[in-house]
């Protein structure tokens, strides 16, 4: 069945991805495409509505992202956030200025004229703000919605042509009641129906893998992990047992994992499973590696050497699935916006993988996997276990990587979610995870001076891991905690609380 379609056009915001996501939420279907693509194939993919997102240009520079002005004369609704707010301005008539200070974080607009998008909402309630320009004079016909105390025109609309726009973000954790402001705009205003599902989703995919692979193998990248489980329990229910997941172990997982995950999945009738120990040959090409990227690129390109290697005990394997998933492709950088950091799955792969590539959760937020996870039955024991990076403790040590290092990685690490678990925080912090900063710190146990490894923990609380605000864990588990890491883990003789949010921060530290 057909679904209807709401386009995303991307202008290199990092909350682009946050947007298609609420959509979904609403169980309406959405695509994100960049600002240049032909204005005339949007049109006749014939969408309910188009949003355009925010970015980090300004309007006010000369060779700005911009777009077609067809889109504007379309009768298509049209719902612009932030720089998208202002290209709308700029594109119709309207000026764009300038602030001598940005406006970012929480802000109180003020409801001022009546307006669908802010239907049953109270008359004043909090935003994100995220913007230096802003919008100073209309453009013919349109209203002004609601402002701050710094900014005169937050939101403005014109109800003849079904163009809406928001300075502020609605997507976004932080604003109150943006899920209720988008809301109003597919519902209300672009008559948008409720006919996307996960499980029409899930049809499409096993669908997609059985037409592709057919009667060939395939082999499957699988960590253990909630992403690569889902992704190989999708490709199980599409081809069976023309499916070969491999484990790789790369001697960077948490302490007990190896042989959770042997135990779990050798277990599996469904699917061929071959472990692979590979940690030695990982730990020796990591050796005197300290830059992040460098140990990023090393770890994917032995991820697939190993795969290549052990297809090559296998006859007829052509094709390679893996479960990266929207975060991983946002992070390492789309056609609109800016590299962050590599993920093994997506910038670690050669030129000439020897296999054609499926990713069937590519699509999809972690939250979304869960649910797709839950659909196929898989256990909430593994769905809800914590994200774990494909790169495992390597990018959790900064600097040098070793035996030893890694050793007290794995017990801290093991400390900090055995006392999460007994204090019941578990389902309440999204990731929680230790840190080695590569500091060594002066210390004194008993009557003897100590110069020491020092130990970061890091724990957040998120929806989907685009953004997250770092958890309070409370004093007296922190206490407990950090005194167990330093009596019972040697070479450890301080633990300091990592205090920063995403953004400006990254969950992971490297």
């Amino acid at each position: 069945m057909e679904v209807e379609k709401v386009i995303i056009i991307d202008f290199g915001g990092q909350y682009s991805q946050l947007i298609a996501r609420k959509i979904r939420e609403l169980s309406i279907f959405s695509e994100i495409v960049p600002y240049f693509s032909n204005i005339n194939k949007i049109i006749d993919e014939k969408p309910k509505a188009v949003i355009f997102s925010g970015g980090p240009a300004s309007v006010c520079e000369k060779n700005s992202p911009s777009i077609d002005e067809k889109i504007f004369s379309c009768g298509i609704p049209i719902l612009g956030i932030c720089y998208g707010a202002q290209l709308i301005a700029n594109a119709l008539g309207g000026r764009v200025k300038k602030s001598d200070f940005r406006e970012y974080g929480k802000v109180s607009i003020n409801i001022k004229n009546r307006s669908t998008l802010f239907e049953n909402l109270p008359p004043s309630f909090n935003v994100w703000m995220s913007h230096t320009d802003f919008v100073d004079k209309l453009p013919e016909g349109f209203l002004v919605t609601s402002s701050t105390s710094n900014c005169p025109i937050s939101s403005f609309e014109n109800r003849k042509l079904n163009i809406y726009a928001l300075q502020f973000h609605p997507e976004v954790f932080h604003t109150d009641f943006g899920s209720d402001i988008i809301a109003n705009f597919l519902y209300k205003i672009a008559d948008c129906k409720k006919d996307w599902i996960i499980s029409s989703y899930i049809d499409e995919q096993v669908k997609f893998i059985k037409e592709t692979i057919k009667n060939d193998r395939a082999i499957c990248a699988l960590s253990g992990g909630v992403d690569s489980s889902v992704a190989a329990h999708l490709a199980a229910k599409a081809i069976g047992k023309q499916l070969i997941c491999i484990f790789v172990d790369h001697g960077l997982l948490r302490k007990g994992e190896k042989e959770e995950v042997i135990s779990t999945f050798s277990n599996n009738k469904d699917m061929l499973f071959i472990p692979v120990d590979a940690s030695k040959l990982f730990l020796n090409k990591l050796k005197n590696i300290t830059e992040p990227e460098e140990k990023r690129k090393i770890i994917g390109k032995l991820f697939i050497d190993t795969f290549t290697n052990e297809a090559k005990k296998l006859k007829g394997v052509k094709y390679l699935i893996q479960g990266t998933i929207y975060p991983d492709i946002v992070e390492s950088g789309t056609l609109t916006s800016a590299k962050i950091k590599s993920h093994h799955n997506v910038g670690g792969l050669p030129d000439k993988l020897g296999f054609s590539l499926v990713e069937p959760l590519k699509l999809l937020f972690k939250d979304e996997v869960r649910i797709v996870g839950k659909e196929l039955g898989l256990p909430s024991s593994l769905l809800n276990r914590q994200p774990f990076p494909g790169p495992g403790l390597a990018i959790r040590i900064v600097g040098h990587i070793t035996e030893d290092r890694l050793a007290i990685l794995r017990e801290t690490d093991f400390i900090l979610r055995d006392e999460i678990s007994k204090a019941g925080l578990s389902d309440e912090i999204w990731q929680y995870f230790t840190v080695l900063p590569g500091i060594k710190t002066v210390g004194v146990m008993g009557d003897t001076r100590t110069y020491s490894e020092l130990v970061a923990i890091r724990a957040v609380e998120s929806v989907d891991g685009m953004t997250a605000n770092w958890y309070k864990i409370p004093y007296n588990v922190l206490e407990k905690i950090s005194s167990r890491i330093v009596n019972e883990v040697n070479g450890v003789n301080r633990v300091v609380l990592d205090v920063t949010s995403k953004p400006p921060a990254t969950i992971e530290w490297e």
